[in-house]
This record gives C-alpha cells, sequence and structure tokens, in this order.
C-alpha cells in the first residue's frame, strides 16, 4: 500500500513538473504552460512554450520568413547579452540583470502584444491607436525588406547583403504582379469565350419563349418570368461586360509601366479591383443559365458530382 501511495506521489510530482516552464531563473514564479487552445487570429502566436508562424499562404515556402524570425531572435538575443552584461559590470548580481532587462521588454514590447481577434476591425483600430503599422496590400508591405532597419539587421548578421536584399524584392515584386496579370488574362479570356456567349445563347431562348407564348395569346401575365429572367440576366450580363471592358483596358495601360514596384502597385490598385466585380456577377449568372448551356463546371457540380 506505501510502496503504491508512493508511486502516486512521484506520478503527481512528475506531472506538477512537466505543467510548468521552467525558464532557469530562481527568483521568478513558475509559469504554467499553456493548455488551451490556440489564438487562431494571430499571424505569430505564442502557444505555451514555443512561437508558432501561422501567415504562411499555402503555395508559399516558410524558409524566407523562418530566416526573418530567426535573424530577429538573434539580434535580440546578442542586445539582450549586452544589457545584462553592463548591469553585471556595474556590480548588480546576474540574475538580478537579468531580470532587470526582462522587466525592460516587458514594458517596451507592451503595443505589440494583443490577445484578441487579430481579424476584427476592432483591432485594427486599436493597432493604430498603438501606433503600429498596419499595411493591407503586398506590394506596400514588401517594402520591408529594404527599410534602413532590416539591411542593418541583415548586414550586421551577415545573412543578406544590401544588394541582395534588394534582389529579392525586386523578384517578388515582380511574381506579385506577373500572377495578376495572368489572372486577368485568364478571367478575360474566360469570360468573353465562354461565359458572355452561353449567357446570350440562353437569354436567346428565353426571348424565342417569351416571342411563341405572345403568338399564342397568352396575356402579359402569363409571360412575365420569362421577362423578368431575360431583365435579371441582361443586368448581370451589362455590369459584367463592362467590368471585363474597364479591367482590360486598365490591364493594358498598367504593363507599360517599367519601375517593378510602381507596375505591382498598379496591378493591386487599378486592376485586381475589378475582381470580386466580375466574380459576383459571373456567379449570379452561373445560377440563372440552363446547365446544359453553362460551359464551366457548376460549384455544385464541383461538389457532389453527377
Amino acid at each position: 500500500m506505501l510502496d503504491e501511495i508512493e508511486s502516486s506521489r512521484a506520478i503527481i510530482n512528475k506531472v506538477k513538473k512537466e505543467d510548468n516552464l521552467w525558464l532557469g531563473i530562481p527568483k521568478i514564479p513558475q509559469i504554467a504552460l499553456d493548455n488551451t487552445d490556440r489564438n487562431r487570429t494571430s499571424p505569430f502566436a505564442f502557444t505555451g512554450n514555443k512561437f508558432e508562424l501561422r501567415a504562411v499562404g499555402s503555395s508559399a515556402n516558410s524558409s524566407a520568413s523562418m530566416t526573418i524570425l530567426n535573424a530577429i531572435v538573434a539580434d535580440q538575443l546578442n542586445k539582450f547579452k549586452v544589457e545584462v552584461d553592463k548591469l553585471i559590470k556595474k556590480g548588480e548580481k546576474k540574475d538580478v540583470a537579468i531580470l532587470t532587462i526582462i522587466r525592460k521588454y516587458i514594458k517596451e514590447s507592451k503595443n505589440i502584444r494583443f490577445e484578441g481577434n487579430g481579424y476584427s476591425d476592432e483591432w485594427a483600430a486599436e493597432a493604430q491607436d498603438r501606433g503600429l503599422s498596419n499595411i493591407k496590400t503586398t506590394p506596400k508591405a514588401l517594402d520591408a525588406y529594404v527599410s534602413e532597419k532590416t539591411i542593418d539587421l541583415f548586414s550586421t548578421l551577415n545573412i543578406f547583403s544590401k544588394r541582395e536584399l534588394h534582389a529579392r524584392h525586386e523578384i517578388m515584386l515582380e511574381n506579385f504582379y506577373k500572377k495578376l496579370q495572368i489572372e486577368a488574362r485568364i478571367m478575360g479570356d474566360v469570360a468573353n469565350s465562354q461565359i458572355i456567349p452561353a449567357v446570350i445563347e440562353y437569354q436567346n431562348k428565353l426571348i424565342q419563349n417569351v416571342k411563341g407564348l405572345k403568338e399564342i395569346g397568352l396575356s402579359d401575365d402569363l409571360t412575365a418570368a420569362p421577362l423578368s429572367i431575360i431583365n435579371k440576366i441582361s443586368g448581370y450580363l451589362g455590369v459584367l461586360k463592362n467590368t471585363i471592358d474597364t479591367m482590360l483596358e486598365e490591364r493594358k495601360k498598367v504593363n507599360k509601366i517599367e519601375d517593378s514596384r510602381e507596375k505591382a502597385i498598379a496591378y493591386d490598385e487599378k486592376v485586381k479591383v475589378y475582381f470580386d466585380a466580375i466574380r459576383y456577377n459571373a456567379d449570379k449568372l452561373e445560377q440563372i443559365v440552363d446547365d446544359s448551356i453553362w460551359p464551366l463546371p457548376k460549384f455544385r457540380e464541383l461538389l457532389f458530382l453527377k
């Protein structure tokens, strides 16, 4: 019986040790390891005993992000050691010096620590109040690669030179605008050569239907349904065609820009802005046009194959 009790105590003590985070600093209280769900709205969440990177796109390689994060950590550790050593030289004990600098960093990092919903409008307003940057577009966000602070960080740590950072910046800008360039071209081709002809074909069938109904003497009330569908189709079709034409004209203008950064920003602000309207009206027409005429797989067909 005593053996069983001692065994149980040993297990409990082991669990207690494993549930706490030991930092090697005896003068601070035990820190319980996080056992809650992760903050799914944070791009860089602290999950108890590690930071978790959650902002990498599905087609992206996380190595670039990890390189940047590791560089930041390495730089901060160097600065931390310098500041701690200064206090030790002034006569402070090692543990006291470490805690003093950690306390200082906690206060300095207050503005960037947030545990709420990182996707909310409230956080965007809060971030602005805290003086944090909130860059919403990729081309402008990529400028961080060639800022003075970034160049100083990477060159000091002998990771990238100024020239290498500018080269990467140029490549990322080119990748960005070329993807939008391809998407805009395909969107225009699909709409003009497949969607619009199919919509007009279906519309003509409805027009012939209305004519036939009137020829046999049916009242306007009985032809109202197909006429209503024709009007609805005409509305979506007109907006789709006008938006496509405007987008393609903007694309031609933007393609003449030589500077990669200006071109990327122009594609983002003057071409991509039409994508949602094109998608919306095409989706509405997809819901109306006869399945046998619509040239592309419909959403429900992708989900539930016949």
